[in-house]
């Protein structure tokens, strides 16, 4: 079953906050692979998530 860039991007932001199952991680794997915005939202929200770390940390 092929994800939608919607289930994609939702199970991106969960990916965050929890560890997805083998079967959510490999789903979100074949979409990323073939979708480049979906990929490209992935390492935009990996960007923020370690600039918010860095931020919160007090580090420049």
């Amino acid at each position: 079953m092929r994800l939608s860039c919607r289930e994609a991007s939702r199970l991106i932001s969960a990916g965050m906050d929890r560890p997805l199952s083998a079967a959510e991680h490999l789903k979100l794997r074949m979409h990323l692979l073939l979708c480049g915005n979906c990929r490209q939202f992935s390492q935009q929200l990996a960007l923020l998530r370690n600039g918010a770390r860095r931020a919160g940390e007090g580090v420049e």
